[in-house]
């Protein structure tokens, strides 16, 4: 496991390919989250960025059970800071997922490279990150009665409307269809 502040060697700044997204994780709390975002992440082919401090550590088993054996395939890049973030992070397009957020993030234009950014699971973004990001806060529309999705529903529900607008889930089989195998075509 990459020390803190230290990229993880399958994500190197230097060698890294661009990836169509990135996946921000604002000083996370709960590992499971961490890891469902992680298996997401792969699923999409999307780098998770991860600002500490965290509310755990990284080698958590909470974390590998939730990202499953996927963990290995993550591109992850664990930043001390959010200045740090900022200096590595290749996107200058940042979208905060916030309940406090002026538009629904069906009603965003996501590009290629866009990232999106989750708060902490119990306080959000800090004060001076929301007046930083005026016109990139995003939430998404509840009309039950809860005051906030899970963080790892949350990100999903985004990432997968992020990849859909982008073009990344066009011509793409279910699983069952993709792997080399084929019995239940031809049972």
């Amino acid at each position: 496991m990459p020390a803190a502040g230290s990229p993880n060697t399958r994500s190197s700044a230097s060698s890294a390919p661009p990836y169509p997204l990135h996946i921000v994780l604002y000083q996370p709390e709960i590992p499971p989250n961490t890891g469902n975002i992680g298996r997401s992440c792969v699923a999409l082919g999307a780098k998770l960025w991860i600002v500490g401090p965290t509310g755990f550590s990284l080698d958590s088993k909470q974390i590998r059970r939730s990202g499953l054996d996927y963990w290995d395939d993550l591109a992850w890049e664990l930043v001390d800071d959010w200045d740090q973030l900022i200096e590595r992070l290749p996107s200058q397009r940042l979208w905060l997922l916030t309940k406090f957020g002026n538009r629904a993030h069906c009603d965003v234009d996501f590009q290629m490279g866009d990232a999106l950014v989750f708060g902490r699971e119990s306080t959000g973004f800090p004060d001076w990150l929301h007046a930083q990001h005026v016109e990139r806060q995003v939430f998404i529309p509840m009309p039950g009665p809860v005051r906030c999705l899970n963080l790892s529903t949350a990100a999903g529900i985004v990432m997968y409307e992020a990849a859909r607008q982008i073009g990344m889930l066009h011509n793409v089989l279910p699983p069952t269809l993709s792997r080399s195998t084929n019995t239940e075509l031809e049972a």
